[in-house]
């Protein structure tokens, strides 16, 4: 599958089929929320917070991959993230992008 973030592949004719996407609401343990929160107080990158978004748009990625397959893809372009809180300690990521078939 190959995922690129651009209206095309090079050297690849391609045809459309239809939107895919995956997404996940993803969050941290309460510990590391409380020790997050002390953080905040001196300044500086909230690292757990960090490696949850790293997780989550990987979990959001591996999903849209999984829909594009199911649709017969060879590809997705256009691939797009979008975040959004849900609440203290919680996102959701969605990933979509259009899956394509190679000509």
């Amino acid at each position: 599958m190959i995922l690129v973030n651009t209206d095309y592949i090079s050297d690849k004719e391609i045809v459309t089929i239809s939107m895919a996407k995956g997404s996940v609401v993803w969050s941290k343990n309460v510990g590391k929320d409380i020790l997050s929160g002390f953080k905040t107080l001196v300044g500086g990158e909230i690292k757990s917070y960090s490696e949850m978004m790293n997780e989550a748009r990987a979990i959001a990625t591996k999903r849209m991959v999984e829909e594009a397959e199911g649709m017969g893809a060879d590809g997705i372009v256009n691939i797009r993230y979008a975040t959004s809180a849900i609440m203290q300690g919680a996102a959701e990521v969605i990933a979509y992008g259009t899956a394509v078939k190679f000509k």
